[in-house]
């Protein structure tokens, strides 16, 4: 496994001689296929000399590859985080940077970030929120849309090899830790939803959803800048099949990782923020088998290191993590009936907000979709969701493209078998008609609530928001008091008093516990 002596390296680079700064001592931090050694102002990242199934780091220049692919790759989304790769030689004055001596290793030289701004010191803390998970979701659409695409990887093929390799992972160490019967479940499930998706993840593979993703894309890889921009760091540069992968196995790793830590409704709010900026609906019949495998890579890998340490406590906690993370692949797999809730009410009842906290408890982890009127219509105008639209977005005409859109894309995700919430006005009868109607079409069981609330609340409400996908103000309210809405027979709520009163009343009629 490890197939070179750098215990010089090492020392030189723990040394505060190493950083061209005031550092006067290094910390370190290691894993099994670097070490990372952390100054004032820089840091610098060793290659282990290691060699596995899956990477090969076994000599001096196979080392300086990777780091150089590492800087490669990374500046693709942190580009002032990597600073470049620099040598260390070796004479009899001992190790140096770049000097006449023979060249011993490769370092990746990288510029010191907060790490209490990792967003899973965040989430330990209780840091993370809605608006920072939406821009993040923003940060990610943008990165995978301008990855290269690829045509070597992801597909069914990629994903029955994940399926395999976890397998064999679990084989080789997953004795005495993780329940085999349970192993070999997962493992079925997987192959079976495989039959079922397969078609669906080549045909993504043909139409460029497969890209060079970041590969390990998990809460400890990403930070915020000073500036409060998220910054995805540390994308997998030594085996190219863990990172040309379908752009939603990549996005998969982070759902999961939030869900595991119990953050499902950030999760929940991700995943949209994403779809709402991608549109990629169809994809969601995949999504139950790349979160599955996501988990079951972490159960895997849990495994190996408790397999690899002493220290009696940390190997059972290791184990504790794996039988975790196993349990919720496996949950992954259950099979939840779709179904479609539809929320309407004038500006400023809380129909969003209530959609969007009824989206975690509705259908399969992370929860439903929620696909609302106010983001196609930017969608249909070509603007992100935030950017303010001119009359010219609140035609009628334009009112009825966004309308058709919102069916249409509700009929998309049914489709995959993931369970829906259509947040829109709804004002007219012929739309809730509309909108059952396509609940009808796909058999799946329908909800209606109407909100309403005290005309000054709805006023104050869209006179405060802020980053909200919504242009209406106090007029557009005004004006929408004057509707016809006919006959309402959706479950009427009253949603003046606080967001709590107004979820539970929804939670009730819908079955579901808070």
């Amino acid at each position: 496994m490890i197939t070179q002596d750098q215990s010089g390296t090492i020392s030189f680079l723990s040394s505060g001689t190493a950083f061209a700064d005031d550092t006067v001592k290094v910390a370190r931090s290691s894993t099994h296929i670097s070490e990372i050694f952390i100054g004032k102002d820089r840091v610098f990242k060793l290659k282990r000399a290691v060699k596995y199934p899956y990477l090969d780091f076994s000599t001096v220049d196979l080392r300086k590859t990777f780091c150089e692919a590492e800087v490669r790759v990374n500046r693709r989304t942190a580009p002032d985080l990597y600073l470049g790769v620099k040598a260390i030689t070796h004479d009899l004055g001992g190790y140096h940077f770049g000097g006449k001596g023979e060249v011993v290793d490769w370092v990746v030289e990288m510029t010191k970030f907060d790490e209490a701004s990792l967003f899973d010191r965040l989430a330990e803390n209780d840091k993370l929120d809605r608006h920072l998970m939406e821009h993040l979701a923003d940060k990610i659409a943008s990165f995978h849309a301008h990855a290269e695409a690829r045509q070597d990887g992801g597909g069914r093929t990629g994903a029955a090899m994940t399926v395999e390799g976890n397998a064999a992972a679990f084989g080789e160490n997953g004795d005495g830790i993780v329940d085999p019967v349970k192993v070999a479940m997962l493992t079925d499930l997987h192959h079976q939803e495989l039959t079922m998706v397969g078609d669906l993840l080549g045909q993504r593979r043909r139409m460029g959803s497969v890209r060079h993703c970041h590969g390990d894309m998990h809460l400890g890889n990403i930070f915020t800048d000073q500036n409060g921009e998220p910054v995805l760091f540390d994308a997998i540069e030594f085996n190219e099949a863990f990172a040309s992968i379908d752009v939603l196995f990549d996005l998969s790793f982070l759902l999961m990782d939030l869900d595991h830590r119990g953050l499902g409704t950030l999760a929940t709010v991700t995943l949209n923020r994403y779809l709402d900026i991608t549109g990629d609906g169809a994809g969601l019949l995949g999504l139950p088998l790349f979160m599955s495998l996501r988990a079951a890579i972490r159960s895997h890998v849990a495994c190996a290191v408790a397999n690899s340490i002493d220290d009696g406590n940390v190997k059972a906690a290791k184990a504790v993590e794996a039988q975790k993370y196993l349990d919720l692949a496996l949950e992954y797999m259950e099979v939840h009936e779709p179904q479609l809730v539809a929320v309407g009410g004038l500006s400023g009842s809380g129909k969003s907000r209530l959609g969007r906290d009824l989206a975690p408890h509705v259908g399969a982890r992370p929860g439903a979709r929620v696909v609302r009127s106010d983001v196609l219509r930017k969608r249909i105008a070509g603007v992100h969701p935030l950017d303010k639209l001119g009359p010219e977005g609140y035609t009628a005409e334009m009112s009825q493209r966004t309308y058709a859109a919102v069916y249409e894309e509700v009929r998309t995700v049914l489709a995959t078998g993931h369970s829906v919430i259509a947040d829109c006005v709804f004002s007219k009868p012929q739309e809730r008609a509309e909108i059952e109607a396509v609940a009808k079409e796909f058999d799946v069981p329908f909800d209606g609530f109407w909100l309403e609330a005290d005309p000054d609340i709805m006023a104050a409400r869209v006179t405060k928001r802020r980053g909200n996908a919504s242009d209406a103000d106090a007029e557009v309210v005004k004006m929408q008091l004057g509707y016809d809405l006919g006959d309402i027979t959706w479950n009427r709520v009253d949603s003046s008093l606080s967001q709590k009163h107004t979820d539970l009343q929804a939670l009730k009629i819908l079955g579901l516990n808070a």
